[in-house]
């Protein structure tokens, strides 16, 4: 068995399983999960369409690299999205959603047998980073978020012997769970400090289409093309369908930047058995080519969040994110677990304590005494929480 298994820990809802085991959910309300990020909102007719009319792709294997419609599908929405022109023969390349791809490509980068090999990521964070990490032989560094910069990691606390062994970052930018996109003057300092050490980025921007500001939220590629690295050096971009497009079980989303990462990922996806179905490339292609279903998707998560985030406001310490669809907020008291446990209890609703989402890092938890809330169901729903959310606070 391999041994580096046994460094993983529990999975955020595995540990939250553990914390309800002894709790016996209130009877007197509807049980209501603002816990796993799973998007609830339909899917579009013209992607069920497209996989209705597609089953003949079935009959054969699919090619990695993925079909060229798909891979150009992808480069026209970078276009329409980034105003980016990227080459979809070897600058685009589809993946089996982001969580997939993101840690195959640790696989692809790490080089284990160099002393201290190091990935880095923010903290809190997505734990498919840091299994990644462990599981290609490094160790990670966990780069807390500051408050006072609205939850963006400050990088130049990071160590400069941090730095000296570092092979992978990963930086997600719309946050999860904190909602926070990055500033282009912290990609900057990030690609001075990639170009300084050699570390490869790795911009996790699966949140990217739902967001609450007239302007969108800045990419790694778009970032990197304002500072002038018109060939993406040592950067790529992670991005997927399921929250832009509501279609969490398609397991589709694209991978894009620099050739020289992308062509030694495709290797590794080759042997990894990566191929996408040729009938999910043909929904794909119609989800990528569609924006009207994603400007409606926005608008209904932008009404839903103008609800219900003045509404918990009242009980507890948040604010409306930059952008995902997520809540990050700070509960009385301080202790995120008992808040959870407690909630579930008395009022049936569920959130994900902040501190199953982060490590422990120089002293503390950045994640301790804050849950997390995702707005997911539809707006009745989640105004229902909302408001047993603050009963529960204005009682404690």
């Amino acid at each position: 068995m391999n041994p580096l298994l046994q460094s993983l820990q529990p999975y955020p809802f595995e540990r939250l399983k553990q914390l309800f085991s002894t709790v016996t959910p209130s009877e007197k309300y509807a049980p209501i999960s603002l816990g796993i990020g799973e998007p609830r909102h339909a899917t579009p007719q013209l992607v069920l369409d497209a996989l209705a009319t597609s089953t003949g792709a079935l009959s054969s294997y699919p090619a990695t690299a993925g079909l060229p419609a798909m891979r150009q599908s992808c480069a026209n929405w970078v276009q329409r999205r980034y105003g980016l022109t990227l080459n979809p023969d070897n600058q685009i390349l589809p993946i089996n959603g982001s969580r997939e791809a993101l840690f195959a490509f640790a696989q692809t980068i790490v080089d284990s047998t160099k002393a201290g090999a190091t990935v880095v990521c923010p903290n809190p964070f997505y734990q498919i980073y840091e299994g990644a990490a462990l599981l290609a032989g490094a160790q990670a560094h966990y780069a807390p978020s500051d408050p006072a910069l609205n939850f963006n990691v400050d990088w130049s606390k990071v160590p400069e012997n941090v730095w000296k062994t570092t092979q992978l970052l990963f930086v997600c930018s719309p946050g999860n769970p904190t909602g926070s996109v990055m500033p282009l003057e912290d990609w900057k300092k990030l690609f001075e400090l990639s170009d300084r050490y050699g570390f490869v980025i790795a911009s996790d921007e699966c949140y990217s289409e739902i967001y609450f500001r007239e302007e969108p939220p800045l990419g790694g590629l778009e970032a990197a093309f304002k500072l002038g690295r018109t060939d993406y050096k040592n950067l790529v971009a992670f991005t997927s369908l399921s929250k832009r497009s509501n279609v969490p079980g398609m397991r589709s989303g694209f991978v894009a930047g620099d050739t020289k990462l992308l062509k030694q990922f495709l290797l590794y996806r080759t042997y990894h058995g990566s191929a996408m179905s040729g009938m999910v490339q043909a929904a794909s292609i119609a989800a990528w080519n569609d924006e009207a279903h994603v400007v409606a998707n926005r608008d209904m998560y932008r009404q839903k969040f103008a609800a219900v985030t003045p509404l918990l406001a009242q009980a507890l310490d948040v604010k409306l994110p930059d952008a995902g669809f997520y809540l990050w907020a700070a509960v009385p008291g301080g202790d995120d677990q008992a808040f959870a446990r407690d909630l579930l209890a008395q009022y049936n609703v569920t959130v994900l304590p902040g501190s199953f989402l982060a490590r422990e890092s120089q002293g503390f938890n950045p994640g301790a005494g804050r849950i997390r809330m995702a707005l997911v169901a539809e707006t009745q729903e989640c105004m229902q929480a909302a408001q047993r959310i603050v009963e529960f606070v204005q009682h404690l």
